[in-house]
């Protein structure tokens, strides 16, 4: 079976505190790209070097540190180009992460231990 992890906190952050992790992380200047798009703990999920542009985040160092950051705090691997097809899909954290981004009663009750079951028997 997969190994148990917790899911991350920051699943549960509002719009205010994932402002707040953006400034910590040295990025003051982008607060309100996040705050004014409405960016809380779920939404963060998605949100990669491809979505940063639309927030209004165009500095490509910027960018490629956010987007690090991101998976770092989520718990999931780099995206690799050279990844093999042998391998699963993603890892399960990386899955469950996905299932959990969007909105509606499933993924509001889905938790990582009921994902794991069902996925992972």
């Amino acid at each position: 079976m997969a190994q148990q992890m917790a899911e991350p906190n920051c699943l549960h952050w509002s719009c205010d505190d994932v402002a707040d992790w953006i400034e910590q992380l040295g990025f003051p200047q982008y607060r309100e790209c996040f705050t004014r798009n409405l960016i809380n703990g779920r939404k963060l999920i998605i949100i990669d070097c491809s979505h940063l542009p639309l927030l209004g985040i165009t500095d490509f160092e910027h960018m490629k540190l956010i987007a690090r950051s991101v998976r770092e705090l989520l718990g999931i691997e780099d995206p690799f180009w050279n990844r093999s097809i042998s391998l699963p899909p993603r890892e399960p954290m990386g899955m469950f992460l996905e299932a959990k981004s969007i909105t509606g009663p499933k993924a509001d009750s889905l938790t990582y231990a009921k994902f794991l079951k069902a996925n992972y028997k």
